[in-house]
């Protein structure tokens, strides 16, 4: 599960969500923080029904070298954009920059993982922090960024997930039909 990549998107779409949520209080913000985690948990779920439990397959050495540097960068980024945006006095900024980060570590990753589709996720993530910082420009209120960049990067994540149980499903679909008609 974690191997395919869906347990990191589930996560980290959950960590995202519960961004996303945080401008809303008393009972929507429960009833929101008990649908993410019921969402975190279906992918989770759907991936251990649905995966290969070698989904994804050792990494070689090279690659998990290079996912590695990739990851290592990513974080190092984040701390750095949550400290300068600390220090100027604009942490609102912190979650449209750090989208974007994710969004662009996901295009590295896609050559790592000989999966092309990871550029979908980027694409949104990126967006999803342009999205952000177009509501801060615009004057708006930061728990609206909070809420812009918050869900749409979990709908992005999320979205991700299913989309990669989805195929292996259909997968499996097929290759159980292609093994029924054939041979007769």
């Amino acid at each position: 599960m974690f191997k395919s990549g869906v347990g990191f998107l589930a996560l980290f779409g959950l960590g995202w969500w519960l961004l996303g949520s945080s401008p809303f209080g008393g009972l929507m913000r429960q009833v929101l923080i008990a649908v993410g985690c019921a969402v975190m948990v279906g992918l989770m779920f759907a991936a251990r029904r649905f995966l290969p439990s070698s989904a994804g397959g050792p990494f070689p050495v090279g690659r998990r070298q290079r996912f590695n540097q990739i990851n290592g960068l990513q974080w190092l980024l984040i701390i750095v954009i949550a400290a300068v945006c600390r220090h100027v006095g604009e942490p609102v900024l912190i979650p449209p920059l750090v989208a974007v980060v994710v969004g662009l570590h996901f295009l590295p990753l896609a050559a790592v993982f000989e999966q092309p589709r990871l550029r979908i996720p980027a694409a949104l993530m990126i967006a999803s922090g342009a999205a952000g910082m177009t509501v801060w420009l615009t004057n708006g209120p930061d728990e609206t960024v909070r809420l812009v960049v918050g869900l749409l990067s979990a709908l992005s994540l999320w979205g991700t997930a299913v989309w990669t149980v989805a195929g292996a499903a259909s997968a499996a679909g097929q290759g159980a039909g292609d093994e029924g008609s054939g041979g007769a």
